[in-house]
């Protein structure tokens, strides 16, 4: 120790000395106590190995610029959700009066969740299994769960972009190829096909052309090989966007989060200039207030919500944690949150634009149907000729002449009107058949564009951007899996991600065979939503309970230079959890109370029809449930009685230049003896720069920890005797 340091002087002196514990260190040239004779764990101290380590958070990879990264984000969020889950909430739950309740959930549950896992993300920066291993070891099984939810989910949502790669070749070609019904031979007469006929051309292209979708989840009819295809396309595309890591998805998310903007933008101008496109908008926006007082509203919205910002898969938190520290991720979540909402807006102003026009078309295709039926009864004198109003002119008919006259008719023959099979034509009517998922993009909207000028531009382009929006998506949720399990397992990036991509494109098979569309249902309804509510409920009480709100906002403080808003502090601590165990009691209930079946495609009946899933199917619902969620208490009991390590029992000390003097500069008196606690991570040096040491689950002062002989359990932090007390 030099000679010229306090502790030297106090032996020499017989002067009362009142120096503090930070006086002392304050003076002392920082000494790695691995390497000394003081050295506590009894580990020999290998050279390479810490270099490994100390380099490790320093060459971790990070975003080119902020842009990329805020695009990275958005490309995360914005997804396929945005353009045929909120339209369609919103049309079902009240119209414009929905965006009130989406609007404040988005506030007090939405952007607290969001910006916590931004900030832990970025503090600690690692994935989502190193981040909850740091913040509380025996939640650890956080990030497990979150991987296994991101393979699921994957799983299924890149059947969905091998779907809109199919429909975007063939919209290569004049006609659409699903405008038109076939026309099939039946000897020497040609007739329309008849399950088409029954049904419609987009109906009777996605079911059949597409899909060749059988009658029922037991029934295989073995691989689609179109669809094989597309999924391999699909995976490789995924693939050769995630080998890289950030430098690869980060250059395409340049594309793929900005194309989809352009496409919708386009998309609302065009949609503007339709004929009932008002008419669709109107329709959409106008509230019906009483539906906001029904509980089942608020709870589709916080569920909205919850799966727009992709909380709790962990692609969040992988993001973050290739930031600088001192990114302003409060800015970024804030930002991120509501340019996904006005997205949500803007994608249900194209879609009600769009199926305005269709509802008009619809509508005037049924008025002359039916008016063709009163001619008919006219001339064989069924109905007389006085019933019909003299401005009556058939040759020009307008919707609302036929109402007047069918209003008429059913007035007088109402003892046998039904005999006469004609139907109301209203316009409000064809705007209330609400659709949603691949019914509203490969159905309902694919029907609309067909009517369009110049069909096929409109076609490819709205495909293109279907692709674009899952792309993101997917690479996001990969990232959920990839770079938790790089962090922690230290795998090549490039071998994993293209294993990965490989078994994921494997078992997907099950998805690609004509019975696969029950098994997407399956899976996006059941593999994600329970386990993801526990998961994110768990990590709000880790961050607010565990490791303590207090202690985390002053972590904040430092890291961003500002205090956050109180208003995070109580959304954290109490609003937050309360209003996501409520969630997740009425998502429990929920699926008590509907039975759980699928909508499956008749071919005879050239019509859907809702079955029950068969006792093996139920199984497999209730396998994935419990799979995704048995990493949390798995892990919890492996370490709750040590059975396996979390490190925690690894004692070591070691101070780094720079780092003992920047952590002295900001102790409280009644702080100094946080200096006597050092941290030992679980499975890799802590990347967590400078702060106050976490005392740990439990502790509420360092000295309470003296009594355990190792350090209390889940902590990551243990006692050990300063240097001067060893002199």
């Amino acid at each position: 120790m030099p000679k010229n340091s306090k502790v030297t002087q106090r032996e020499h002196s017989s002067e009362h000395v009142t120096e503090s514990v930070a006086d002392l260190l304050a003076h002392q040239e920082p000494v790695d106590y691995k390497r000394s004779v003081l050295n506590v764990t009894g580990e020999p101290w290998d050279k390479q190995k810490e270099g490994d380590e100390d380099l490790d958070a320093e060459n971790r990879p990070a975003w080119n610029s902020k842009l990329q990264y805020i695009l990275a984000q958005i490309g995360y969020s914005v997804g396929l959700g945005n353009v045929w889950r909120f339209p369609y909430l919103c049309q079902k739950n009240g119209g414009g009066a929905y965006l009130v309740p989406y609007l404040v959930l988005l506030i007090i549950i939405g952007l607290p969740l969001f910006f916590l896992e931004l900030a832990v993300g970025q503090r600690i920066r690692r994935g989502s299994i190193g981040v909850w291993n740091y913040i509380c070891p025996r939640l650890g099984g956080i990030g497990y769960a979150s991987c296994l939810v991101c393979f699921f989910v994957g799983l299924y949502y890149n059947v969905i972009i091998g779907w809109s790669i199919f429909y975007f070749f063939k919209s290569f070609q004049y006609p659409l190829p699903w405008s038109e019904c076939p026309i099939v031979k039946n000897g020497s007469v040609a007739v329309v096909e008849t399950e088409c006929e029954r049904s419609s051309a987009t109906t009777y292209f996605w079911y059949r052309e597409t899909l060749d979708i059988s009658n029922s989840i037991s029934e295989s009819g073995g691989l689609n090989w179109k669809m094989t295809l597309c999924l391999l396309v699909a995976w490789s595309l995924v693939g050769l966007a995630m080998i890289k890591g950030i430098q690869s998805s980060g250059k395409v998310m340049y594309f793929s989060s900005l194309f989809p903007y352009l496409v919708l933008v386009c998309f609302l101008v065009r949609g503007l200039l339709l004929r009932g496109a008002v008419d669709g908008i109107m329709h959409m926006f106008t509230p019906k207030l009483d539906k906001m007082l029904d509980p089942q509203v608020w709870r589709e919205a916080a569920t909205q919500v919850f799966f727009a910002l992709g909380l709790g898969f962990g692609g969040v938190i992988a993001f973050s944690s290739y930031n600088k520290q001192d990114n302003n991720c409060h800015f970024d979540a804030t930002l991120v949150s509501f340019i996904n909402f006005f997205t949500s807006v803007l994608a249900t102003l194209v879609v009600f634009a769009v199926l305005g026009f269709k509802a008009n078309i619809m509508n005037e295709k049924c008025v002359v149907e039916n008016a063709e039926k009163i001619l008919g009864y006219l001339n064989t004198n069924v109905l007389s000729h006085d019933l019909i109003p003299p401005h009556v002119n058939f040759s020009h008919l307008t919707a609302k002449d036929y109402n007047e006259m069918y209003r008429v008719i059913m007035t007088v023959k109402e003892g046998h009107f039904k005999e006469l099979g004609l139907d109301a034509c209203l316009l409000e009517d064809e705007l209330n058949k609400s659709v949603q998922g691949t019914g509203l993009a490969f159905i309902a909207f694919t029907e609309a564009m067909t009517h369009f000028p110049a069909s096929p531009f409109w076609s490819v382009m709205f495909f293109l951007m279907l692709i674009n929006l899952g792309l993101g998506s997917m690479i996001g949720t990969m990232s959920g899996i990839t770079t938790p399990i790089i962090d922690t397992f230290k795998v090549r990036k490039e071998v994993f991600t293209v294993g990965c991509c490989i078994f994921a494109f494997l078992v997907g098979l099950i998805f690609v065979q004509r019975s696969g569309n029950y098994f997407v249902t399956m899976f996006d309804d059941y593999s994600a939503t329970l386990p993801l509510t526990v998961v994110v409920i768990l990590e709000n009480i880790a961050v607010a309970w565990i490791y303590g709100t207090k202690k985390f906002m002053q972590e904040l403080t430092e890291m961003l230079g500002f205090r956050p808003y109180q208003f995070y502090y109580y959304t954290w601590k109490y609003v937050s959890p309360i209003c996501m165990a409520v969630l997740m009691t009425a998502s429990i209930i929920q699926l008590g109370v509907s039975p759980p079946g699928y909508s499956a495609w008749i071919r005879e009946e050239a019509a859907e029809k809702f079955l029950f899933y068969p006792t093996w199917a139920m199984a497999i619902l209730i396998s994935l449930i419990i799979l995704a969620s048995l990493p949390l208490p798995l892990v919890f009991i492996l370490r709750q009685f040590h059975l396996v390590s979390d490190g925690s029992n690894a004692l070591s000390v070691t101070y780094k230049k720079g780092r003992m003097m920047k952590d002295i500069s900001n102790l409280e008196d009644n702080d100094e003896t946080r200096f006597i606690l050092s941290k030992v991570p679980s499975e890799t040096p802590s990347p967590m720069p400078t702060h106050r040491s976490y005392l740990g689950p439990g502790s509420s002062s360092p000295m309470e920890m003296s009594n355990a002989p190792n350090g209390r359990y889940g902590s990551g932090y243990l006692l050990a005797s300063t240097p001067e007390s060893e002199l």
